[in-house]
């Protein structure tokens, strides 16, 4: 397997990064990648419901409970007084994959396309961050960027693809 390669979908909330992301992994696949996804929230979560045993196996001070059947597993990882964990913390713990999409994130320095709405009343992030380095609207915004339009899934996934220098399997 080859390095793993990143690459963030960045923009203000509301402005479609988890649509776009979700459209792209079919883009992806049917190139013949692995992808995962990591997605960063601003506010707390929990795939766990009060009163099933892997929640009472954390409330009893598990740090950590995974959960196993035949389609698929997870471990819940419990930080309790634990910093929060870095991006190169999160990617040492995915198994080995081609391409990792990141949402959110917005400050790590890892390349990004910004998914950008001027409707949302937010500025664009692309000139304040170096790291951005296409940006995908529905208007053509005031850059020298590449823009791509957002409703062109397979440009993106193209563009991204030649920007990480991915080859099809």
């Amino acid at each position: 397997m080859r390095a793993m390669k990143v690459f963030g979908i960045a923009g203000w909330s509301g402005s479609g990064k988890t649509t776009l992301v979700e459209r792209l992994i079919p883009c992806f696949t049917a190139r013949g990648l692995k992808v995962s996804v990591i997605k960063h929230a601003h506010h707390g979560f929990d795939i766990d419901r009060p009163g099933k045993d892997s929640w009472r196996h954390r409330a009893a001070g598990a740090s950590e409970v995974m959960l196993a059947c035949g389609e698929r597993w997870a471990l819940m990882h419990e930080r309790r007084n634990e910093a929060e964990p870095t991006l190169a913390d999160l990617l040492a713990r995915l198994s080995p994959c081609d391409l990792v999409l990141i949402e959110g994130f917005k400050q790590e320095p890892v390349p990004k396309l910004e998914v950008y709405r001027p409707e949302n009343g937010k500025p664009p992030l692309f000139p304040g961050r170096p790291d951005i380095v296409a940006v995908a609207a529905a208007v053509t915004p005031d850059t020298t960027l590449p823009v791509l339009p957002l409703d062109d899934v397979a440009a993106i996934a193209g563009f991204i693809m030649n920007h990480l220098e991915l080859q099809e399997r």
